[in-house]
Formats: C-alpha cells, sequence, structure tokens
C-alpha cells in the first residue's frame, strides 16, 4: 500500500508543480474564455474553487456507497448540483458578473480538472485529504485563471483589476489600476490569440523555473568519494 502524500505535497502539486491548467492542460475552455480581465479570471477560478472543494468532499463521503459502474455519472451529478448552486448564488450577488461569466460557469459541470481530481483523488482519500485537495487544486487553477486575466487586461487596455467592485465590493475600487485613457494597448492581448500567447508564456516560464531548480538541487548533491584501499 502505497504512502499517502503529506498536505504540503498535495498543495504544492495542486498550486504549483502538477497544477492541471499549467502541466496536464485541463480546464482551457473557462481559461481561454473569461481571462479577458483578472476580475473575469478571479471570478471564474473562486466559482471552480468553491466547486471542486464541494464536490471532493461529497465524492469522498460517498466513494464507498456507490458502485464501480455508475461512479461517473455519480460525479457528474455531484458536480453539477454544486455548480447550479454556485450560479444561483453568483445570480443572486453578482449579478453583473454572472452575465459576463455565465455560459462558463454552467461548462464547469463538464470541466476535465473536476471530474479527473474527483476520480483520481477524492474517490480513494479521507474527506480531509480529498477537501484539501480540492483546495490546492481550486488556488493553483485561480492562480493561473487571475495572472493570465490580468496580463491579457493590462497588455490589452493598460488596466488591472477594472471593475473589481463587480465582485469584491466597492471597497475593491482602490485595487484598480489603470496607465490612463490615452493609453494604446495590444488588442490582440484580449482576442482569442491573446489567450493562447499568454497561456504558452506561462508555461514556459513554469519550465524554466522548474529546470533552474532542478539544476540548483543536482548541484547542491556532492558525490560521494570513493577511496582506493591502501596498498599493502
Amino acid at each position: 500500500m502505497s504512502t499517502p502524500q503529506s498536505y504540503g505535497s498535495i498543495l504544492s502539486g495542486g498550486v504549483w508543480s502538477n497544477n492541471q491548467m499549467l502541466v496536464a492542460l485541463l480546464g482551457l475552455c473557462p481559461l481561454l474564455a473569461t481571462t479577458t480581465s483578472a476580475t473575469n479570471g478571479l471570478g471564474m477560478g473562486l466559482a471552480t474553487l468553491v466547486v471542486i472543494v464541494c464536490s471532493n468532499g461529497t465524492v469522498s463521503l460517498v466513494r464507498n456507497l456507490v458502485r464501480p459502474e455508475i461512479r461517473i455519472p455519480v460525479f457528474v451529478l455531484v458536480i453539477a448540483s454544486f455548480v447550479t448552486l454556485v450560479e444561483l448564488i453568483m445570480q443572486a450577488f453578482f449579478y453583473d458578473l454572472y452575465q459576463v461569466l455565465g455560459l462558463f460557469i454552467s461548462l464547469i459541470v463538464v470541466n476535465c480538472m473536476i471530474i479527473g481530481r474527483a476520480e483520481a483523488f477524492a474517490s480513494k482519500n479521507r474527506v480531509d485529504r480529498a477537501l484539501f485537495d480540492g483546495l490546492a487544486v481550486g488556488l493553483g487553477a485561480t492562480l493561473v485563471l487571475t495572472t493570465l486575466g490580468g496580463l491579457r487586461e493590462f497588455v490589452g487596455q493598460g488596466t488591472l483589476f477594472h471593475q473589481a467592485d463587480l465582485l469584491l465590493g466597492d471597497w475593491a475600487k482602490a485595487i484598480s489600476l489603470s496607465l490612463g485613457e490615452d493609453f494604446q494597448g495590444a488588442l490582440i492581448a484580449i482576442l482569442p490569440p491573446g489567450a493562447f500567447i499568454g497561456l504558452g508564456l506561462m508555461i514556459a516560464l513554469k519550465n524554466l523555473i522548474d529546470q533552474r531548480a532542478k539544476r540548483r538541487a543536482a548541484a547542491r548533491v556532492v558525490p560521494a568519494v570513493r577511496t582506493d584501499p591502501s596498498p599493502a
């Protein structure tokens, strides 16, 4: 029986080393379509985080009650229930943002990243570990969505967290940045090609950081010096 992952490795895996959007390239539909601004990316990321945490916990609770033949339909039903709940909450409290993200909120149901974590981790682990895995993977997704959205928004429009008050309330107007109305941005950044270019740059940067970290780790390893026996 394999040794369970530590909470630290679950967190680092979900957020960085095994980030599903940068490594497995799962969940690309919302990643590429909704990240025209940091606010949209953050809103989509938080919705995904809530769904994956709740679905992971529920799948872990019922894992011993579901027959293997029907586990995938049951997982999809669980995910769809929480997606519907998130949709209703967004319609009630964040309606302006929901009008932007509404279609893609519904598509969370078929997000391979969420179904994959339910099948690969939540269905095989205790509730606490399943919840923590969902939190780690959700945080990783939120960081990628927000970062890509912020990058495209800044390059394309010269703003950052524009209309953040739609998601976070009036206080969030203070964190909105702008380079001025005269800023001439690169229109391609907020068009579909800009999403692919931005994602490619983020993946390349992650790979570069990982490679440098591996080289540093290898440099710290000092090979043992083999001593020859003294001559007779």
